[in-house]
């Protein structure tokens, strides 16, 4: 492969580090990238599985997904998602050619960061808002890495209700009146939802319920210091950024799309200079 066409569909990506981060380890390789971002905010009427065979059509090696589509990509994946991947229901990564796959390096990428910067940390029992896409993703991620529980929170009940049933006998579901003595009680916080996001300030955690837990992930990454996370390192809680999770999910989807795996160390220490402020 001398190029690789690809891009990335998703609401409010403008800021999205995605394409640098593929540009940079394309060039390391000797690949050319040919890279088009879809901003689908506030194009009401984009549909996305037409917009997607029209990227096959045109001979586009493949397209990233992000927020709100990564269901979508899943379920136009269809049978091409590997079995082991299938129950997530959301996908990241199209991958075309012969055959059509879904992958999901959102899961993969969060065992990685998981494993790379917080090796010893128990998981235990997680207070996890959001039960979308990226949940779909970093809820089995947890529950591999040993999360005893998932308290899962939603302002859509038929969401949390899918989550749950996905994650199996390990996850509950919190309504709002037991959301709070479900944050207190929990060894570790994730927030999965849009909230944080430069375009979308807030936080799904009220900071006075902050500081009997261990440790804190938000999935958000522009910006990286968002403010549950800032909320978080002032309880003296251990962080595990998105940006964290941005940099191994972008290795992998790099060797998703390429079959070439670069050298994880030397590849994570150059694209920590796209951490956003």
């Amino acid at each position: 492969m001398k190029t690789l066409r690809c891009g990335l569909i998703g609401d409010h990506i403008a800021q999205t580090r995605f394409p640098a981060a593929l540009a940079l380890m394309c060039q390391e390789a000797g690949i050319e990238l040919s890279f088009e971002l879809i901003d689908t905010a506030g194009k009401s009427g984009f549909d996305f599985a037409p917009f997607v065979d029209g990227l096959r059509a045109d001979n586009w090696h493949g397209v990233s997904v992000t927020h709100p589509y990564k269901q979508d990509a899943a379920d136009y994946a269809g049978e091409g998602m590997p079995p082991e991947l299938r129950l997530l229901g959301a996908s990241n990564i199209l991958l075309f050619g012969d055959a059509l796959t879904g992958f999901n390096t959102d899961y993969s990428g969060f065992v990685s960061a998981w494993t790379s910067q917080l090796p010893t940390m128990g998981v235990g029992v997680v207070a996890l808002a959001g039960a979308g896409g990226v949940a779909r993703a970093i809820g089995p991620a947890l529950i591999e890495l040993g999360a005893s529980e998932i308290i899962i929170f939603d302002t859509s009940a038929d969401r949390a209700k899918d989550l749950a049933r996905r994650l199996g006998s390990c996850a509950t579901i919190a309504s709002p009146d037991q959301w709070p003595k479900a944050i207190r009680g929990a060894d570790g916080l994730v927030n999965a939802t849009p909230l944080g996001m430069a375009y979308n300030p807030g936080s799904a955690f009220a900071a006075d319920l902050i500081g009997t837990q261990t440790w804190a992930f938000d999935a958000v990454y522009t910006p990286t210091d968002t403010q549950f996370l800032t909320d978080c390192s002032h309880a003296g809680l251990t962080i595990l950024t998105g940006f964290d999770l941005f940099r191994h999910m972008a290795i992998r989807s790099f060797q998703t799309y390429t079959g070439i795996s670069p050298n994880p160390g030397l590849t994570l220490s150059n694209l920590a200079v796209l951490r956003p402020d």
